[in-house]
């Protein structure tokens, strides 16, 4: 047992010599499915070598946290290298509302840099919820970034497709004019499904919005505030143009996908 302590002891002391020879002073682990995949010996070592261990560091992050400190993932001993480290300021342990939370400044090297963002709350619900809005307010900025465009929002651009649409419709016979008038009328369902979600009478509204674009209030849209059908440009009720281009795309794609079906097999 002593031989094998011993080796034990010489095989971690070489390890974490190799990491010390690689000048790297702040060591980032990632969580490991093994319960013992750093025994109190090897953070022994380290400590006594001044080197940082941040344990337990989840799988899904580590893409996040190299991109961040400019630092390369390294799986093997053998390849810890300077040339894979990031370089920082400072690295410390800070206290926050009752959590330790490490905190590190001044990194260097970073072609794009990142922001990290501390969501707290009561419970678990809380935090997926706030995830979530942190998430949709992302992907507006996203939207924005690929296609610098407004509109006006609360169905009005629906409408207003709608509209012409059905005229086009008029204009032709046959099958053409049953695809141009089923697509006007799908598009109705966003500002029905948003006066549904407004506690609003969605025939009412929609009613009332097709006549205020016939007259030519195209910015005409859903207003939840005011409950009501109104210019959605001057209440500031806007999103982003690409948004529209992408649902109205997918949807066209989805439905000349099916309507290129043939025929449908049944298996077991």
């Amino acid at each position: 047992m002593d031989k094998i302590l011993k080796e034990e002891r010489a095989y971690l002391l070489n390890i974490c010599k190799k990491i010390k020879k690689a000048k790297c002073n702040v060591l980032l682990i990632q969580k490991s499915i093994l319960r013992d995949a750093v025994n109190d010996l090897a953070l022994h070592f380290l400590s006594k070598l001044n080197i940082l261990v941040v344990k337990d560091i989840e799988r899904e992050e580590i893409e996040f946290v190299s991109k961040s400190l400019g630092c390369k993932p390294i799986a093997d001993v053998e390849a810890f290298t300077e040339s894979r480290l990031g370089s920082a300021d400072l690295v410390e342990e800070i206290e926050s509302s009752g959590s330790r939370i490490i905190e590190i400044t001044g990194v260097k090297n970073v072609v794009t840099p990142t922001v990290s963002v501390i969501c707290r709350g009561a419970n678990q619900l809380i935090l997926d919820e706030t995830e979530r809005s942190l998430h949709d307010a992302l992907c507006v900025i996203r939207c924005l970034v690929k296609e610098k465009a407004l509109i006006a929002g609360g169905g009005a651009a629906e409408i207003e497709v709608s509209r012409t649409l059905l005229k086009e419709a008029n204009k032709l016979s046959g099958v053409e004019q049953l695809c141009f008038r089923e697509f006007a009328f799908a598009l109705e369902v966003i500002p029905t499904t948003l006066a549904e979600n407004a506690g609003l009478n969605p025939i009412e509204i929609v009613t009332e919005l097709r006549n205020k674009h016939e007259i030519g209030e195209t910015n005409a849209g859903i207003s939840v505030r005011r409950s009501a059908a109104t210019n959605t440009l001057t209440e500031h009720i806007l999103q982003p143009v690409l948004v529209n281009i992408s649902s109205i795309s997918l949807a066209s794609e989805t439905v000349k996908s099916i309507l290129r079906i043939d025929d449908i097999a049944f298996s077991r």
